[in-house]
């Protein structure tokens, strides 16, 4: 019993819903399941201050707390820690292991593709910087533009080709799993973070990316992955949620104030709540999150002055590709 009040002490952090999952996000939400596959209770948050920052989601309990950007992702963190372990059963088997590989790699990098070069960013300004002013919003995204083309080595002279190597391996992995999954409900009798990762890709590439998606057309061909993820939206999500009901983590909702009615009726003014540490920490940091990010920008525009920007198209819809 008290173990099981700990445990629902947890708070997963993630990005805002959309496109109609649970977060939007194409991390956060094979974290969200993977707790949902270990029927572990937790609380749903969202924290719209940081859109670029790479600690989303985090896990937090108390003084503890587990962030993605270590340990090599939130979900190996949680197992390292002996919080959540699905994979105890699976780690040692080659298979497994590859199978993994190739989700978190070859359609972790295909998905990002997809939203930040392959597409006209509709998905991932949603994702990302809706919240944010149109200006702010439009520079980041140009700047992490920049970035994944840096990463994937793309240039005007090899972009072609460049993508239709991210895209064959995608296409590869897809049939693999597709010929390991068969008509299975789980890859490997039971859930792991494998499905995890593989489900939450499923589920983003049919609800977030367009229908003229590359990615999503490939997945399309495996009618067996699409209703494996149907099968378990149905279970997993649909199906009721052991999770509370989520709050964002912003200024907006640790500030937030009910206006006086209208009605002839008078009220007792209540005594204004004092802050907690927490809130007025977010409202601090909400506070010059604008300042701070319009900041980076522009260094980011003039240390990389002598980088030809011509390569990136901004078009009139506001889409970024190349010339």
């Amino acid at each position: 019993m008290q173990e099981s009040q700990e445990r629902a002490e947890y708070t997963l952090v993630a990005r805002k819903p959309s496109f109609g999952l649970p977060t939007g996000c194409p991390i956060c939400l094979p974290v969200y399941i993977h707790l949902k596959f270990a029927s572990f209770p937790f609380r749903l948050d969202f924290n719209n201050t940081f859109p670029d920052s790479d600690q989303i989601p985090y896990i937090e309990s108390g003084t503890y707390v587990a962030f993605n950007d270590e340990n090599g992702g939130l979900i190996e963190r949680l197992r390292e820690d002996g919080i959540v372990d699905l994979d105890a059963a699976f780690c040692s088997l080659p298979e497994w292991i590859s199978m993994k590989a190739m989700v978190c790699t070859w359609l972790a990098e295909a998905v990002m593709y997809e939203l930040w070069v392959g597409s006209d960013g509709t998905s991932a300004r949603a994702i990302y910087y809706s919240d944010l002013p149109w200006l702010i919003g439009k520079a980041l995204f140009m700047k992490q533009v920049y970035v994944v083309k840096q990463r994937f080595g793309i240039t005007k002279e090899n972009a072609e080709r460049k993508e239709a190597e991210i895209y064959k391996r995608a296409k590869i992995a897809y049939g693999a799993l597709s010929t390991t999954l068969g008509d299975q409900t789980f890859l490997f009798e039971r859930p792991s973070s494998l499905d995890a990762y593989l489900f939450g890709h499923v589920l983003f590439t049919l609800q977030a990316l367009p229908e003229s998606s590359v990615l999503r057309l490939a997945l399309s061909e495996h009618g067996n992955l699409i209703r494996y993820a149907e099968k378990l939206k149905s279970e997993y999500l649909e199906g009721g949620s052991s999770s509370s009901v989520p709050q964002f983590h912003s200024e907006a909702s640790s500030t937030s104030t009910r206006r006086p009615s209208n009605s002839s009726s008078k009220t007792k003014k209540q005594p204004k709540r004092e802050k907690t540490e927490e809130e007025k920490t977010f409202r601090r940091r909400a506070k010059y999150f604008l300042v701070t990010q319009l900041v980076a920008v522009l260094v980011f525009l003039s240390v990389m002055g002598g980088y030809d920007f011509s390569e990136v198209e901004v078009d009139d819809d506001e889409g970024f590709s190349y010339d």
